[in-house]
């Protein structure tokens, strides 16, 4: 129906246009993948089978059931949808889908209600998809208005979901004052392709890389957070004409396994893996509110409990075991040297997860930079922690240093 808009959820979908938006705010998407998103929502009232999307994606030419199933998991990811999750776009054996969401069609976009408070900076937002070197689709973010801050990719994310999450909506708030924030989903979580090609440290400068491309930056601010500050010195340490400052926070040089010392620190790694991993493969709530006290010591069992289940829908089990292998060995303690920036580095003095001695080993690392200790047990400031507006405080303040 011409000019007919579907909404679901927070989504809606101009089927005219062709245009998706998630709050009001445009989801930028590959056109194919709309095409078929478009079909099912319009087809809602019965079950399309793969032939009939074949046949309309391919618009009379041969299409490969590779290209397809690339579509059909990116129609589903940009809508908060999985392979294994199916709760908006249904696969209903033996070959054929629905989409099943509460769906309503209207002719027009209805305009503001009265009264409502007008957009902040944080409000403006675009997502967008781009490819990484070896062709694996990122999905990134351009939140607020103003010069850049680049925030590398961490554990875990979803870019659709982290503005609303307790864990990350306080982030946006303050990092997108008076600035505009590009940040980024790693692959095989959020939005960015689950099917993992290669998941290596290179891959992850790559990806970033091609993120900060797509973005039209040239030269920008870089902000490293957890495993991804790691990622954010090896990006330094490789490309020093495109990195103006750069800000590490809750950081380290070396994962746990890399930086086991003797036979009780390596015993104790492997111990704290083999709980992740019972946790993520049994899904039981004891061995994920371990993992998750680690990450928000401070934070009450029902606030762990919302942690785990924040992760389930970043990523499969199968890729967060994945991540929580190659992080502990992941190790830039090498070419931390090679950064030439200006670098501000901020700790929190007792992290549960990452301990203070790794703070201190990049801060001997990287040779212009400047540490700062902050009292909190929180690996992840949280939104009450005392640590976050010092912590929010001493970022605007280094950043307006360049």
């Amino acid at each position: 129906m011409s000019g007919a808009v579907y909404r679901f959820g927070q989504y809606a979908l101009d089927a005219d246009s062709r245009r998706l938006s998630h709050g009001g705010h445009p989801v930028d998407v590959d056109s194919r993948a709309l095409d078929l998103l478009c079909h099912l929502i319009e087809c809602r009232d019965r079950v399309v089978s793969e032939e009939e999307l074949l046949d309309r994606m391919g618009q009379g030419r041969e299409t490969s059931q590779a290209a397809f199933a690339d579509w059909l998991r990116t129609a589903r990811l940009v809508i908060g949808d999985n392979d294994g999750r199916q709760q908006l776009i249904r696969t209903v054996p033996p070959h054929g889908y629905r989409f099943v969401a509460r769906t309503t069609e209207v002719l027009d976009t209805p305009p503001a209600a009265p009264g409502c408070p007008p957009a902040t900076e944080a409000d403006h937002e675009v997502i967008r998809f781009c490819r990484s070197a070896d062709g694996t689709r990122i999905a990134y973010a351009l939140t607020g208005e103003g010069p850049p801050l680049v925030k590398t990719a961490n554990w875990l994310t979803h870019l659709d979901l982290d503005r609303t999450t307790p864990m990350w909506a306080h982030w946006f708030d303050g990092l997108t004052r008076g600035r505009q924030l590009i940040r980024y989903d790693e692959r095989g979580c959020g939005l960015s392709e689950w099917a993992l090609r290669s998941f290596t440290l290179d891959d992850l400068v790559a990806d970033l890389d091609s993120v900060a491309d797509a973005a039209g930056l040239d030269r920008f601010p870089l902000l490293g957070v957890s495993q991804g500050a790691a990622v954010a010195v090896a990006y330094a340490a490789r490309h020093p004409e495109r990195v103006s400052r750069l800000v590490l926070t809750s950081a380290y040089a070396r994962g746990q396994l890399a930086r086991a010392a003797g036979e009780d620190e390596q015993d104790a790694a492997e111990v704290d893996l083999s709980v992740a991993r019972a946790g993520w493969r049994s899904q039981d709530s004891s061995f994920l509110r371990y993992f998750a006290s680690q990450f928000l010591a401070d934070a009450t069992p029902a606030e762990w409990d919302a942690f785990a289940a924040y992760q389930r829908q970043t990523t499969s089990p199968a890729n967060g075991l994945r991540f929580l292998e190659e992080f502990t060995r992941i190790d830039v303690s090498g070419i931390a040297h090679r950064v030439t920036c200006p670098t501000l580095i901020v700790h929190a003095r007792d992290d549960a997860r990452v301990p203070v001695a790794q703070a201190l080993e990049l801060a001997s690392l990287i040779p212009d930079s400047r540490l700062i200790l902050l009292e909190s047990r929180n690996h992840l400031f949280t939104a009450d922690d005392p640590a976050w507006p010092t912590f929010l405080t001493h970022l605007d303040a280094f950043l307006a240093e360049g």
